[in-house]
């Protein structure tokens, strides 16, 4: 295996060599090595330096960066074990322990079995497609923090139907607003996981970005915790006509729902997750600790922070572009259209994960309105 040397932040390793004439190079490795998800890496060094757990699991090592990156970057490096199920990998990652000068556990074992013997604080799940298969053991072995990130956003979002129904026992729906779908999906999915074992979730920052879908929550033991998550699943109710959509709390709804402005048949989104995904004292925490961790992409997440901590708890946004197409009018600037919204009592935000998403509590026929003014 062929290999090379990298750095993220503070970190040098070797990674395999890549076939760059590839369409998706980081695939064509012996073991796994993907440089977009820097920034997600990034970012879990920020949130464990808040944090601070005592134990830290990387469930699926490959390399070894994340771990590796935890234990060198944090600024209180929790004792962090490696895991991988490849012989090949975990070869590679005691290479790099040793590359990098730290002292890390790293274990040969099927992760599922694993999680389902130990304990750990803080168990971060990052598999190549969909974490499904390993939610199960990460929720009983996370005590109390799970971070999940998932890459297979074409089931979750509704491109691929079928297979999301398969994997999320969902019905996902590729909306203009999709990215949020399939994040609600998962946190509802883990959601219905974990009420089992009498605990609950609580989600401390959740976000889309390019490819992947991550999840940062807290587990909650006991009965009530467990009682209070799943009252907060449900689902988005999509015409797919006019741009109208609307949540609804609760298992059970009514097959028959037409829309108030087309009469036309609502379309179910669920079950998924409604409400709060992050923790706006969380996200202060970790907008504090920037300035001390130089390596990261310190605008970035700023950037993303402050944005998923602004967001309104709404399930759905309104494409902006739409919005002034849909009435015939010529797009105004962005801010001075939420400025509108808000004067008129609303609330009024961009979503993190696009430029063009508005997430507010304004009526449809209010958001044209505004473009005819």
């Amino acid at each position: 295996m062929q290999k090379t040397l990298i750095t993220e932040g503070l970190t040098t390793i070797k990674v395999p060599i890549h076939d760059e004439q590839s369409q998706f190079p980081p695939g064509t490795a012996p073991v796994f090595y993907n440089p977009r998800m820097q920034f997600n890496r990034d970012m879990t060094v920020l949130l464990v330096s808040s944090l601070k757990p005592k134990s830290y699991l990387d469930a699926m090592g490959a390399t070894g960066i994340r771990g590796l990156r935890i234990a060198n970057e944090s600024l209180f490096p929790p004792e962090t074990t490696i895991n991988d199920y490849s012989s090949l990998a975990c070869d590679l990652i005691q290479e790099n322990c040793v590359q990098a000068r730290l002292s890390c556990t790293i274990t040969h074992r099927d992760a599922n079995a694993l999680m389902s013997e130990h304990r750990f604080e803080m168990v971060d799940l990052d598999p190549f497609g969909t974490p499904a298969p390993f939610i199960d053991a990460a929720v009983k072995s996370a005590h109390p923090y799970l971070c999940v990130t998932a890459t297979d956003t074409a089931p979750l979002c509704g491109a691929h139907l079928k297979a999301g129904i398969r994997r999320y026992d969902a019905m996902p729906m590729n909306t203009e607003y999709h990215p949020e779908v399939g994040l609600r999906i998962l946190l509802g999915y883990i959601v219905r996981t974990i009420v089992k074992y009498d605990r609950g979730v609580q989600p401390l920052l959740c976000y889309v970005r390019d490819h992947y879908v991550r999840l940062m929550v807290k587990v909650v033991h006991g009965a009530n915790a467990a009682d209070d998550s799943i009252a907060r699943l449900g689902y988005v109710f999509q015409c797919t006509s006019c741009q109208y959509a609307t949540e609804q709390y609760g298992r059970e709804y009514r097959r028959e729902m037409l829309c108030p402005y087309c009469n036309t048949r609502l379309r179910a989104i669920g079950l998924l997750w409604l409400g709060a995904i992050c923790d706006a004292t969380i996200i202060d925490d970790m907008l504090a600790l920037l300035p001390s961790l130089p390596q990261l992409q310190i605008r970035g997440l700023e950037r993303l922070l402050l944005l998923c901590r602004q967001e309104p708890d709404i399930s759905f946004h309104y494409d902006y572009h739409r919005l002034s197409k849909r009435c015939s009018r010529s797009a105004i600037a962005m801010e001075t259209y939420l400025s509108r919204l808000r004067k008129r009592g609303y609330y009024a935000e961009k979503t993190h994960y696009t430029g063009t998403g508005v997430k507010t509590n304004a009526p449809l026929h209010i958001l044209y309105h505004v473009f005819e003014e």
